[in-house]
This record gives structure tokens, C-alpha cells and sequence, in this order.
């Protein structure tokens, strides 16, 4: 049997550890799935303000005595979700813990996240172990997810004072920002596989992926003002709204533009039917990489199809807060697995 060459031994240095750093970056986008889901839970449950403060340190530890919670709940009671909302309907310190635990896990695990992609990054670097090419990669994704943190509290900041409820506008900006990095973990790690099969080309974005891409983005934009908006609410009736296929209801004093931001009707109007569109194209996309791997197909149809049939039950069901929470938690899923179709778009021929 014939010897490496001695040529051989430095290229194989060279490219590091792809399928090591691949597998990380697989096990942070799991993580950070987890966040999307308890995320879902917060905005569901109404707890996304019960901590009035932003102690990226010190506050890791939750209250620990009955004095510290109720100087918590004595901060809570100062902001209008309080004062106009929970205060009036009776809301006891038991129910503020409640709430007060879905927020502080939320902020807890993208502590983790920010931990379980920083020190394993350090340890790569250290150990020279980062493929030529990739670092900025790497670490433009954890500047992004530290981005990602003053971004929840920039939400936060919305609800503290004028507000009952975090805008939805800046709802949307979070919830996309996290997605998109989900996006970026899947699609570099899926790279550094390709690396490590001797393939040092990067996947690019083709024309027809910009436009899934977009059509994707649309989706989820208004599924985030969905959310933010309570939208989903206004009609518990599929397909019809209301018994209208255009709800009523819809203002339309301040234009278009402002309805289209604004108006819950029609937000919700919109999400409902843009999914088709959505699932027109990625019909197209896992047609298109079935040939290359079948998997990733089978992983967008079902990923869609299973979103699909979730969001329906969601509306039905007057927005049942597991549905609702297994619609985000797939929806994430649909970003990956077409992440996954994108990137097999993408790869160039030998």
C-alpha cells in the first residue's frame, strides 16, 4: 500500500478540522433552535418584560430570597403592561414568577449560546485547528449573536415606558436576526463538510436562491408582526376570515404602506396566503437539489408541509399556545432545511 506524500501532509494541515468545527457549529444551531422555541414561549405567555433590567453578568442568577423577588415584581409594577394590564387583573407574586421565568431562561441560554460559541472558538484558534478562510466567518457569527443580545434588549426597552407590549417592529428584527444566524451556522457548517471532502469552494447564493431567499424573508417578516401584533386572534376560521376571503375590518385611513405595518387584518390576511406562495418555491428548491441529495428535499417538503398544517391548527384553535409555539419551533426548522436546499443550489461543479 503507497505512503502519503510528503506534498499531501501540509494540505491536509492546512484546511484544520472542518468536520470537528462543522459538528459545533451543528450543536450551536440546535441551541439556538432551543432559543427560537423558548422565545415562542415568552412572547406567548406574555413575559418578555418581566425583567425591567439588562445585567448581562450579574443577572444570570435569579432572584434568591423572597426580599429579592419582591424588589423584581415592585420594578415590574412601575412599566404599562402592569399598570394597565396585569395590575388591574389581579396579578399575585406567584404569577409574576411565572412569567418572570420564561424571560429569565430566554436570557439565560443566549448566555449559553454566547459561551458554547466563544470558548470553542478560542480553543480552534488557539490550536490552529480553523480552516484558511473561515475565521472572519466564525467570528462575524458570534459578533452577530452578541449583536443579537442588545437587540432583545433594544425590544425590551420598547415596552418599559410608553407601550403595554414590545413593538413589532423590533419583535421582528429579533426574531429574523436569530433565524438568520441559524441560517449561517447551517450554511458554514455544511461548508466545512464540503471542505473536508477536498471541495474548498464555498456555496454562493444563485440568482433563483436570492429569490427563494426573499420569498422566504416576506414569510417570515410577517409571521414576526403576526406575533408581535396578536393577529392571529382576529379570526379562529380558515380558510375564510371571518367568512370573507378579504377580512373586514382592515383600516386603511393611513394607506398602504402603514396597513401593510400595521393593520392586524391584513397582516394576518397576508401570512395566511404568502405560505402558498412560500411553498410554491420551495417545491422548487427541493425539486431542484433532489438529485444531489434526497434527504435535503424530503427535509423542505416535510419541514413545510408540517408548518403548513400547524399554522391552520393554530388559527382554529384560537391560537392554542402549543400549536403556537410548534409553528415557531418549525419554522425554524423550514429556514434550516432550506438553508440545506440553498446550499446544495449553490455548490459549483467540480
Amino acid at each position: 500500500m503507497s505512503q502519503p506524500t510528503a506534498a499531501a501532509l501540509p494540505r491536509q494541515s492546512s484546511i484544520g478540522r472542518p468536520i470537528a468545527i462543522s459538528n459545533w457549529l451543528y450543536s450551536v444551531a440546535f441551541l439556538v433552535f432551543i432559543m427560537v422555541i423558548v422565545g415562542g414561549i415568552t412572547r406567548l405567555t406574555e413575559s418578555g418584560l418581566s425583567i425591567t433590567e439588562w445585567k448581562p453578568v450579574t443577572g444570570a442568577l435569579p432572584p434568591l430570597s423572597e426580599a429579592h423577588w419582591l424588589s423584581e415584581f415592585e420594578k415590574y409594577q412601575q412599566i404599562p403592561e402592569y399598570l394597565e394590564i396585569n395590575g388591574p387583573a389581579g396579578m399575585t407574586l406567584a404569577d409574576f414568577k411565572f412569567i418572570y421565568f420564561w424571560e429569565w431562561v430566554h436570557r439565560l441560554l443566549g448566555r449559553v449560546i454566547g459561551l458554547a460559541f466563544a470558548l470553542p472558538l478560542l480553543w480552534f484558534a488557539v490550536k490552529r485547528a480553523i480552516p484558511s478562510g473561515y475565521g472572519w466567518r466564525l467570528v462575524a457569527l458570534l459578533a452577530l449573536g452578541g449583536f443579537q443580545g442588545a437587540i432583545g434588549w433594544w425590544m425590551v426597552t420598547s415596552g418599559l415606558s410608553e407601550r403595554t407590549d414590545v413593538s413589532h417592529f423590533r419583535l421582528a428584527v429579533h426574531l429574523l436576526t436569530a433565524l438568520f444566524i441559524l441560517g449561517g451556522l447551517v450554511w458554514t457548517a455544511l461548508d466545512l463538510r464540503q471542505l473536508a471532502k477536498g471541495d474548498d469552494r464555498s456555496a454562493r447564493l444563485t440568482g433563483l436562491g436570492l429569490i427563494i431567499s426573499f420569498v422566504l424573508f416576506l414569510q417570515l417578516l410577517f409571521g414576526a408582526y403576526t406575533a408581535g401584533l396578536n393577529a392571529g386572534y382576529v379570526s379562529n376560521t380558515w380558510p375564510l376570515m371571518n367568512d370573507f376571503f378579504i377580512p373586514g375590518g382592515i383600516d386603511w385611513t393611513g394607506g398602504l404602506w402603514t396597513a401593510l405595518n400595521n393593520d392586524p387584518y391584513l397582516i394576518h390576511f397576508i401570512h395566511r396566503w404568502w405560505a402558498w406562495v412560500t411553498v410554491g418555491f420551495l417545491v422548487i428548491l427541493a425539486r431542484k437539489v433532489r438529485q444531489q441529495d434526497r434527504r435535503a428535499s424530503v427535509a423542505i417538503h416535510s419541514a413545510f408541509g408540517i408548518q403548513i398544517l400547524l399554522g391552520i391548527a393554530t388559527v382554529m384553535t384560537g391560537v392554542n399556545i402549543h400549536l403556537a409555539v410548534l409553528h415557531q419551533a418549525v419554522g425554524a426548522l423550514v429556514v434550516a432545511s432550506a438553508a440545506w436546499g440553498l446550499h446544495l443550489l449553490g455548490r459549483r461543479p467540480a
